[in-house]
């Protein structure tokens, strides 16, 4: 007597998570290697709409079907039939879920910060609508998922804090970080490879912002590492983190909260010693060196971060130091900005901190990251 090899189990209930068509598209560019630039130009949307269509913020008309027909090859009936499933499993979803669960999160965010950068539609504005919209800029289908993913490292930071940080708008700050790495695209992780560029690197402490910034993103992505800079969110407080995005691409997020060179530097370095020295299940948020409870993890990284910007040897001169010349001629030895070298100075109290700052240069983000 024969026997089949697959028995039914149970009937599959409802998914309860919502799909967009966007993501079909994303799909086909990671199967075939497109860009999503060229994509976009090849189906004449723009980068940003583009990008709404893989979030589901915007619906997928007709039109749009058409087009996706002409690049993919795929039916443009197959693309409308995508979008019809994904708003009929939007409305159910919708007609599931708590009011006043969904209203106390909407109300942690930073919805009207997150409107003006463009990273939700100004209309439609009604809660309903607003819930769909914050759903899909995080890139989530439910607030269980969110809380996962956002809610708990975003809470973590906070309560390591010396100062009360808002947890919607560190959640919020995170995926505006994960949006920007996603475009950057990058070499499989190389530990070695990235050590081994620590000292060039290093150098790039004394080129001003529009020789180093391309340097530092593209040495990074070679390795690995996707570097990316974001505005900090109102509330947000954090000047750098670090998370992985696989295990083979990590994000470095840095805020310039602090807007001098060797604040920000100290930043780069520190984080690029969590990815260097720290798990990759690891979510790490950081906001300065005088904050509070501090996590063994942030102290290997400000530890690594120091002597990398000021090796050890060299440290011990600088009690030595009693002057704006002596720090310009020992900050040229060791091939550092002397900027780098004040903040240290301050930061260990060799130096009050009214000492030296014309040394130091302050950078600020132009615009964000789109």
């Amino acid at each position: 007597m024969s026997t089949s090899a697959v028995r039914e189990l149970y009937a599959a209930g409802e998914p309860d998570y919502a799909v967009p068509p966007g993501s079909t598209i994303l799909e086909f560019l990671e199967e075939t290697g497109m860009t999503q630039r060229e994509f976009a130009l090849r189906s004449g949307l723009s980068a940003k709409h583009l990008n709404q269509l893989a979030k589901g913020i915007v619906s997928l008309s007709p039109e749009v079907a058409e087009r996706l027909e002409n690049v993919t090859g795929i039916k443009a009936r197959f693309w409308n039939r995508l979008e019809a499933d994904y708003q009929s499993t939007r409305r159910r979803l919708r007609d599931a879920r708590d009011p006043a669960l969904f209203e106390s999160w909407y109300k942690s965010l930073p919805v009207r910060e997150l409107v003006k950068r463009g990273q939700v539609p100004e209309e439609p504005s009604d809660k309903a609508s607003r819930w769909d919209q914050l759903l899909a800029f995080f890139g989530v289908s439910s607030l269980d998922a969110w809380m996962e993913l956002y809610e708990k490292p975003a809470a973590a930071f906070r309560q390591t804090k010396a100062f009360e940080a808002k947890v919607g708008a560190v959640a919020a700050w995170l995926r505006l970080g994960e949006v920007a790495a996603q475009a950057i695209t990058c070499d499989p992780f190389d530990k070695r490879g990235l050590r081994s560029e620590l000292t060039r690197l290093r150098s790039l402490t004394l080129l001003p912002p529009e020789q180093f910034e391309s340097d530092l993103v593209k040495t990074c992505a070679r390795n690995g590492v996707a570097v990316v800079f974001v505005k900090e969110i109102t509330g947000s407080r954090a000047c750098g983190a670090t998370r992985w995005l696989s295990p083979n691409k990590a994000i470095v997020q840095l805020s310039l909260r602090y807007k001098t060179d060797d604040q920000f530097w100290f930043t780069v370095f520190h984080e690029l010693g969590h990815v260097l020295l720290h798990g990759k299940q690891d979510v790490l948020v950081e906001s300065d060196r005088n904050s509070g409870v501090e996590d063994p993890r942030e102290a290997e990284a400000n530890q690594f971060a120091r002597d990398l910007l000021i090796p050890p040897q060299e440290a011990k001169r600088l009690d030595t130091l009693r002057s704006i010349p002596s720090v310009r001629n020992f900050a040229r030895e060791i091939g550092i900005a002397p900027g780098v070298v004040v903040g240290r100075l301050h930061h260990e109290k060799k130096w009050p901190h009214s000492w030296g700052n014309g040394l130091k240069r302050r950078f600020e983000l132009v615009e964000d990251p789109a």
